[in-house]
C-alpha cells in the first residue's frame, strides 16, 4: 500500500478553511445585499452638494417622512434647520397646558417690551419693539422648574446660566426688528457672561405674519417646507412659523466662543390673529438672581 504524503492532512485543512472563509464571505455578502434591498442600509454619497452645510432640502424630505406618521402631532423631535446660525426646532416641546398656564401667568403682568441701549447697557424704549412682556423669576413653581429642565436636557446648558423666562405679546401690527442677543457692551455680561444661546417657544399659533426670521442665515432657505405660508417679512431669510408648542434653538456664539453674525433674527410683523412666545436666553457661566 502507497503511504501518503505527510503534508496532506495539513493541505487538508487548509482547503476546509479556505472554503469556509468563502461561504461566510458569501454569506456576508448575501446578508447586505438583503439590507440595502429593504432600505434598511444606506451606501455614502459621493454627491457633495447632498453633504452642505447650508443645503435645506433636507428639511423638506425628513417633513414629508414625518407626516405620514400615526400620533405625530403630539410626537416630540428635534430638526436642525440650519447650520449658519446654528438653529433647531424642538417639535412639541410644550404641552397645550404649559403654553395657556404661562400666558394665564404672565397677562397681569404684561407691560410695554424695551431693547438694550448699546451706550449704556439699560433698558429703554424703542419702534424697533413694539410687543408687550414681563419676565418669570427662574424656578418660580413646579411648572417653570420642569420647562427650564426640559430647556437644560435640551441645549446641554446647566438651569443655573438661564434667565428667568420672557414671556411676549404681539398684536397685530407689532413686531421686533432685526437684532442680535448678544451684547456688546461690558455692563450686560457683568452677570454670567455673554449669551451663547436662545430658546425661543411658541406658546400659541399665528393665522399670518408673526414669523422669527433670520435674514443673514446662509443656505437655500427658500426650500423649505412652509415657504408658500410665509409672509413677504418671513421670504427676507429662513424663517420659522410660530406654532404652538414648538421651541426655535439658536446659538448666538460658533464653536469657538466667537460671538455669530449670521445670528441675526427678528419679529415678523402679526398680519392676523395673536402672537405669544416664551424666551429664555442662556449665558456661558452662572446667571446669578
Amino acid at each position: 500500500m502507497m503511504a501518503r504524503p505527510r503534508n496532506y492532512r495539513a493541505s487538508s485543512r487548509k482547503s476546509s478553511y479556505s472554503t469556509l472563509v468563502f461561504a461566510v464571505l458569501i454569506m456576508f455578502t448575501f446578508v447586505i445585499l438583503f439590507l440595502l434591498a429593504l432600505g434598511i442600509l444606506s451606501l455614502p454619497s459621493n454627491n457633495v452638494s447632498s453633504s452642505r452645510a447650508n443645503d435645506l432640502s433636507s428639511i423638506v424630505r425628513k417633513t414629508l417622512q414625518r407626516s405620514g406618521e400615526d400620533g405625530s402631532e403630539n410626537e416630540r423631535w428635534v430638526e436642525i434647520i440650519s447650520w449658519e446660525p446654528r438653529a433647531s426646532i424642538y417639535h412639541n416641546f410644550l404641552s397645550k397646558e404649559e403654553c395657556k398656564y404661562l400666558i394665564e401667568l404672565a397677562k397681569p403682568h404684561m407691560e410695554k417690551s424695551t431693547v438694550v441701549d448699546e451706550k449704556t447697557g439699560k433698558s429703554t424704549d424703542s419702534r424697533v419693539r413694539t410687543s408687550s412682556g414681563t419676565f418669570l423669576a427662574r424656578g418660580r413653581d413646579k411648572t417653570i422648574r420642569e420647562i427650564e429642565k426640559r430647556i437644560s436636557d435640551f441645549t446641554f446648558i446647566p438651569v443655573e446660566h438661564g434667565e428667568g423666562l420672557q414671556v411676549l405679546h404681539y398684536e397685530i401690527g407689532q413686531k421686533y426688528e432685526p437684532h442680535y442677543d448678544y451684547f456688546m457692551d461690558e455692563y450686560n455680561t457683568r452677570n454670567g457672561g455673554q449669551r451663547i444661546a436662545t430658546v425661543l417657544m411658541y406658546l400659541s399659533d399665528v393665522e399670518e405674519g408673526g414669523e422669527t426670521v433670520f435674514p443673514a442665515a446662509k443656505g437655500n432657505y427658500s426650500a423649505v417646507p412652509w415657504w408658500s405660508e410665509l409672509s413677504e417679512c418671513g421670504k427676507g431669510g429662513l424663517s420659522v412659523k410660530p406654532k404652538m408648542g414648538d421651541a426655535l434653538l439658536f446659538w448666538s456664539m460658533t464653536p469657538d466662543a466667537t460671538l455669530d453674525p449670521s445670528s441675526l433674527h427678528g419679529g415678523c410683523a402679526v398680519i392676523k390673529g395673536n402672537k405669544w412666545s416664551s424666551t429664555k436666553w442662556l449665558r456661558v457661566h452662572e446667571y446669578k438672581v
